[in-house]
């Protein structure tokens, strides 16, 4: 799940935090960055359990219907659809999820005023009155409707930018992110695998750890090396004066280009360029852009640089 777009981005906060904190103690400092990593997991986790949350609050909206003095016809016999979604089901029997929870010990309790809030706007939608109203749905018309969910309400809800800001400093920025890879796990989800479906592991495998490792000590353990050549390549801008995240970017891009074997210049050029227009100001993807072409291309006619 912890894929290389979410490591580059992690890597330059933590290289931000690590050079304002003052603290120059590296091995913190990484222990730092995979604790960061560790906590987009666990917001992985967070997400699908709201899942499971919304689904028990629209079973005890009905049983409170049900349970009424004078019920109406319409609360004795509800439409269940949605409380019976197969997709949700199997997920809240799902023992990788379960396990992780019950280690973790997180809950959306705490949270009860959202996960209602979140009911409440989803029985207005259009695609879940459609569902609703279905002749028939399939397991994948389940999936489908807690996929448009993440999609359509939960990736541009404020509130729950709110919600996530309070209980960990670490998802601030996760969140867009995130949500792609619960969207992507509700699609791989298959009925016929039951409570043994596999979610998404934290790294694909042992590469990606080792690149995070590589990529973040390499920025900050040769940092005077690389400010070096942005220096040179910005003669006629003094270092102080150039914005800091656009300094930060510039020196974990040089960082990828140079230490890190299998990656093509170009998609590291990319990969740098798109992090500048998010995370830095409006005129810094064109910026970054043309400092590091300029770095890349002395490198080569230096012969210092060998890859493609």
């Amino acid at each position: 799940m912890i894929n290389r777009v979410l490591i580059r981005i992690k890597a330059v906060q933590m290289m931000y935090a690590y050079y304002q904190s003052g603290n120059k103690d590296l091995v913190k400092a990484e222990k730092e960055f995979f604790f960061s990593l560790e906590k987009a997991y666990e917001l992985y986790h967070y997400l699908l359990q709201l899942i499971l949350a919304v689904t028990q609050y629209g079973q005890q909206r009905i049983d409170t219907a049900r349970n009424k003095y004078l019920p109406s016809d319409e609360e004795r016999n509800p439409n269940t659809r949605f409380i019976d979604n197969r997709f949700a089901a199997q997920l809240a029997e799902n023992k990788a999820l379960n396990h992780y929870i019950n280690n973790s010990g997180m809950s959306w309790v705490n949270n009860d005023t959202f996960v209602k809030s979140v009911f409440d706007q989803l029985v207005t939608q259009d695609f879940y009155l459609e569902y609703m109203q279905a002749p028939e749905v399939t397991y994948e018309d389940d999936k489908e409707l807690w996929r448009k969910v993440f999609k359509r309400m939960l990736l541009v809800s404020e509130d729950l930018c709110e919600v996530l800001e309070e209980q960990s400093i670490y998802w601030n920025d996760d969140l867009e992110i995130v949500i792609t890879f619960v969207m992507k796990t509700i699609k791989r989800f298959d009925a016929s695998k039951g409570v043994d479906m596999e979610l998404l592991p934290m790294y694909k495998d042992d590469s990606d750890r080792n690149y995070a490792s590589t990529l973040f000590r390499g920025a900050i353990l040769h940092g005077d090396q690389y400010r070096a050549l942005i220096e040179e390549a910005t003669k006629n801008w003094e270092l102080e004066r150039l914005a800091l995240m656009d300094l930060y970017i510039l020196q974990m891009a040089l960082a990828e280009i140079l230490e890190v074997e299998g990656v093509p210049v170009n998609v590291s050029l990319n990969e740098y360029i798109d992090i500048a227009k998010v995370y830095s100001t409006q005129k810094s993807g064109t910026f970054v852009n043309g400092i590091l072409d300029q770095v890349v291309t002395t490198l080569r006619e230096q012969n210092k640089l060998f890859k493609a």
